[in-house]
């Protein structure tokens, strides 16, 4: 019996410039994946995706990442700490303003296990929500004591007393370098940064790097950049290929190699409150997505080593 990416190829025509064969390397992509076992890390990785520039893909690398991991059998929660919300309404969580969220888990008042809800598309994975009202959290805990560890705090006593094993612990970052940021790099020891295929995106790169560095000598000295992620990446373009080979020369023990193509799917999910994978799950977007989430998951050796360390080296 013949596979659906055999089966395309017989009416679309086996050209490697077809329609007909893009649409049989996807599809013999996604039928791979489904075959393809996701390892477990060791122990739990909290990682941060951070980038204080707008628009290269931040909370879309959030939501279809924790989606992919999870869809992979992987335990994952997310922690939504960009007053914006949009990785809560891409994951089909409430977070109106009232509605208990981040903003009541950094100021005291609720535990995170009070707060989390479960994704409806993915019964492994758990987001804690993101209102309007965190935007004033920044004001509000400026003076309050050990404020840069209020989300470290909460997310350790979380994780101590739950009942289940998180895999994965993923923080999506507002896009800026203020305290909610600094926040989610003292409660991580990972940072994932997703940059787009575009010349700006690797000028803000350094002064991230940069930003990244401050943190580890101030608050958080075990803090890894432990991946970087090429969005919006046009295979058609010689400007996009220039990109990640840039990125690739500068970084390349942390480039994946999995680039996240420009879709109109991959936009439209969120408005269906959505992520990619569910919404649009053989589309090029959502298989990008996984693939680039089973390199993160292969991965986990080599980084919670690098983390160990890391840490025996603070001893």
């Amino acid at each position: 019996m013949e596979s659906a990416a055999e089966t395309i190829r017989r009416i679309f025509g086996g050209d490697a410039n077809s329609l007909g064969s893009e649409m049989a390397e996807l599809s013999a992509q996604y039928e791979a994946l489904n075959k393809t076992k996701f390892p477990k890390p060791a122990e739990t990785r909290f990682i941060a995706v951070a980038n204080q520039k707008g628009g290269v893909g931040k909370t879309t690398t959030t939501v279809n990442i924790s989606a992919a991991l999870a869809l992979g059998g992987a335990k994952v929660l997310v922690v939504d700490m960009d007053p914006q919300g949009n990785a809560s309404t891409a994951l089909g969580a409430k977070h109106n303003s009232g509605e208990p969220s981040t903003y009541d888990v950094l100021e005291g008042r609720k535990k995170i296990a009070e707060v989390k809800q479960q994704c409806p598309d993915f019964p492994k994975l758990d987001i804690v929500p993101a209102a309007i009202d965190l935007s004033g959290a920044e004001l509000e805990v400026a003076d309050m004591q050990d404020r840069n560890n209020l989300l470290k705090n909460a997310l350790q006593e979380f994780i101590k007393t739950s009942d289940e094993h998180y895999d994965y612990v993923i923080v999506d970052c507002p896009p800026s370098l203020g305290l909610l940021v600094i926040n989610a790099m003292c409660a991580v020891t990972e940072v994932l940064i997703p940059i787009q295929a575009e010349y700006y995106a690797l000028e803000g790169l350094g002064q991230l790097i940069n930003t990244i560095g401050l943190v580890q000598e101030h608050y958080n000295p075990i803090l890894l950049v432990s991946t970087m992620l090429v969005t919006m990446f046009d295979r058609r373009t010689l400007l996009s290929k220039e990109i990640f080979e840039k990125v690739k020369e500068h970084y390349p023990s942390i480039v994946l190699k999995t680039t996240i193509p420009r879709t109109v799917k991959i936009s439209e999910a969120p408005s269906f409150g959505k992520s990619a994978i569910a919404y649009d799950p053989k589309g090029m977007g959502a298989i990008a997505y996984r693939e680039a989430a089973l390199e993160i998951a292969r991965r986990s050796k080599s980084v919670l080593s690098a983390l160990s360390t890391k840490k025996q080296e603070r001893k």
